[in-house]
């Protein structure tokens, strides 16, 4: 019964269809979340090994039925999940420490791993007077840097950016007002400017809970051409349309279901081939 590793391998990644589509539901209300889609690769034996498929051209006699080709090698796996970057609704709050961003780029943030990236922008500030996340770690101002080719070229323009504890920003107490370029003023005065980063290409970005990001490739950090809008007084919203969502999610589990009941038909046929050699 080796051909029950097929329905096998679809319901496990059936299943990890349901998880994604489930996550993004559970974030529908989370801030500036990014929804996930799970993709399917199907490895067919046939294709993979060349085979011919040899179908008859008369009348099919009851061994044509047996010809396999290596179906029952086939099984179905999840080959990834990718983020939808879209952007998502922006609401007004009037607090001014929170912040829409619109366009493609992202605030930098520094944690306790190192530098994060998120679009989750409902800021405060701690007893340090240093702007932070709601998670608690702390705005990067900006660093300008050049273009550069490969090779040592990135290496010596690495040396020359701040670390990026000495990018941290500090204010006074007082109102602030940050304006469309990101650019934080206090009393008439800037004192900073946050550092929007945009990337060549989004997808190559490590997810890392529900709102941050990890870039691991500094080549793939556009240097100039930052495009992206700053929004004070007002947060980006989920990019999650529930109903699409409870609607996927409704035809996975029954495609789910739809699997399961083939497994079962599978085992029972399995249960009752061996009740009738058991009696022989």
């Amino acid at each position: 019964m080796k051909e029950l590793w097929v329905p096998l391998s679809g319901a496990m990644a059936q299943q990890r269809k349901v998880e994604t589509i489930a996550n993004n539901v559970a974030n529908a209300n989370t801030t500036a979340f990014k929804k996930d889609r799970a993709v399917f690769k199907e490895h067919l034996t046939a294709h993979e090994k060349g085979i011919d498929v040899d179908l008859p051209s008369k009348e099919f006699a009851p061994e044509d039925f047996y010809r396999t080709y290596g179906a029952e090698n086939a099984h179905v796996v999840v080959d990834g999940t990718y983020t939808n970057f879209a952007q998502g609704p922006i609401r007004p709050t009037r607090n001014p420490f929170d912040l829409a961003l619109e366009g493609k780029g992202f605030l930098e943030v520094l944690g306790p791993n190192g530098i994060r990236y998120t679009r989750k922008g409902n800021l405060t500030v701690n007893q340090e007077g240093e702007i932070v996340n709601d998670l608690g770690m702390k705005i990067l101002s900006r660093v300008d840097l050049p273009e550069v080719g490969d090779g040592n070229e990135v290496v010596d323009v690495i040396k020359q950016i701040p670390a990026p504890n000495e990018r941290v920003i500090k204010i006074q107490k007082g109102p602030i007002t940050i304006n469309n370029q990101g650019e934080i003023f206090q009393n008439g005065n800037l004192i900073a400017q946050l550092n929007l980063v945009e990337f060549r290409d989004p997808s190559v970005l490590k997810k890392e809970g529900n709102s941050l990001y990890i870039n691991e490739d500094s080549r793939n950090v556009k240097k100039s051409q930052r495009e992206s809008i700053v929004h004070q007084g007002a947060l980006e919203l989920s990019n999650v349309n529930t109903v699409e969502e409870m609607s996927n999610l409704i035809k996975a589990h029954r495609q789910l279901e739809t699997i399961q009941r083939a497994i079962k038909s599978y085992d029972n046929m399995a249960n009752k081939a061996y009740n009738e050699i058991a009696r022989f």
